[in-house]
């Protein structure tokens, strides 16, 4: 057994950087057997590190990431960690809000672990591919406004971690990659905006947010648990750059609303047109404030505005103007092509 994962199982210091390292090297040698990998990530899954492990696991990872190129300035990426309760592709509808509201939008995700239909699940029955390359992504961000990144942005190590463990499925293992990936990217995006279910410890997601200095991080929480802002709950936001944290207590943007409001659609061949009434303004209210309040984040995440109200009107003109609904049937249309979604990072 590697030195790295009897490290982990001890539940110690960890094996520090230097550990997890020689981790990654073995396994991209083909050294590491699949018995291995499954108590590798058996122990992440049950067990999240501390705040150190974690941060040094994360960084060993972000090591291997492909090579920021470019520079998208005011770009935005909105992902979540995953968990809490069970609500519609709320992250996914305002980032097609806010990139009609002229907030470029890079966003990253993945297939379902806990929920329903994870944001690629979606853009798979939308008809919307991922993006292959940085010059895709690029092209995408140019012409629409919003791209969706594909596999390619994140540490190749990841694909082999889930290739080591076939015929099993990664999806058991989904918390540990909730909570790491939206970390990961390799993306020259401006800011970041991540919901933080009740699944994941925040305290950990904060130290790793501070050890992130290529970008703006939004962690967003709320006394519900779910992982994107609720209007009718109480919500903070933490950034990674040591300002105070942002208080959004209930009803300051948005009307009243229940769970109910935002649940997924029973019947998996409704998530479509679900998703449609919402981004078109045909949803019921409590999900058209909900999309609107996470994209008006995103416009003062990437500094387009200062001001959560106007951000928030801004929001409201793009769903109910039809301009949002415009926006993803342009993409939905263009037909981009199709790739593999990620194996193992979120969104």
């Amino acid at each position: 057994m590697h030195e790295a994962i009897t490290a982990l199982l001890d539940h110690g210091d960890g094996p520090g950087p230097d550990g997890w390292r020689s981790l990654w090297d073995r396994l991209e040698d083909g050294a590491l057997d699949r018995a291995e990998v499954a108590v590798l990530l058996t122990a992440l899954a049950v067990r999240l590190p501390d705040g150190r492990t974690l941060r040094d696991l994360v960084a060993s990872l972000r090591e291997r990431a492909p090579a920021v190129t470019g520079s998208w300035p005011g770009s935005v990426n909105i992902v979540g960690s995953g968990g809490g309760p069970g609500t519609f592709n709320i992250s996914t509808a305002a980032a097609f809000v806010a990139a009609a509201m002229g907030v470029p939008v890079v966003k990253t995700g993945s297939r379902a672990y806990t929920s329903v239909a994870g944001s690629v699940d979606l853009l798979d029955r939308l008809g919307i591919g991922l993006t292959t390359s940085p010059a895709h992504t690029e092209d995408a961000l140019e012409r629409f406004g919003i791209a969706f990144a594909g596999q390619y942005v994140y540490p190749p190590v990841l694909t082999r971690l889930a290739r080591s463990i076939l015929p099993l499925s990664v999806r058991p293992f989904g918390r540990f990659f909730n909570t790491v990936g939206p970390f990961l990217p390799a993306l020259p995006v401006t800011a970041q905006v991540t919901g933080v279910s009740r699944r994941v410890p925040l305290a950990g997601l904060r130290e790793l947010a501070r050890a992130v200095t290529d970008r703006t991080i939004w962690l967003c929480a709320n006394d519900l648990g779910a992982d994107e802002l609720i209007g009718f709950a109480d919500n903070t936001i933490y950034p990674n750059d040591g300002h105070e944290p942002i208080r959004l207590p209930s009803g300051t943007l948005t009307t009243g609303g229940t769970l109910d409001d935002l649940r997924p659609a029973t019947d998996p061949g409704s998530l479509t047109a679900h998703f449609l009434d919402v981004v078109s303004g045909a949803g019921n209210e409590t999900a058209t404030q909900t999309v609107c309040l996470n994209a008006a984040a995103l416009a003062v995440a990437g500094g387009h505005l200062l001001d959560w109200h106007e951000a928030m009107d801004a929001a409201l003109d793009a769903v109910h103007s039809g301009a949002a609904r415009a926006l993803l049937d342009r993409v939905r249309a263009q037909r981009t092509g199709r790739t593999r979604s990620p194996a193992v990072a979120h969104g």
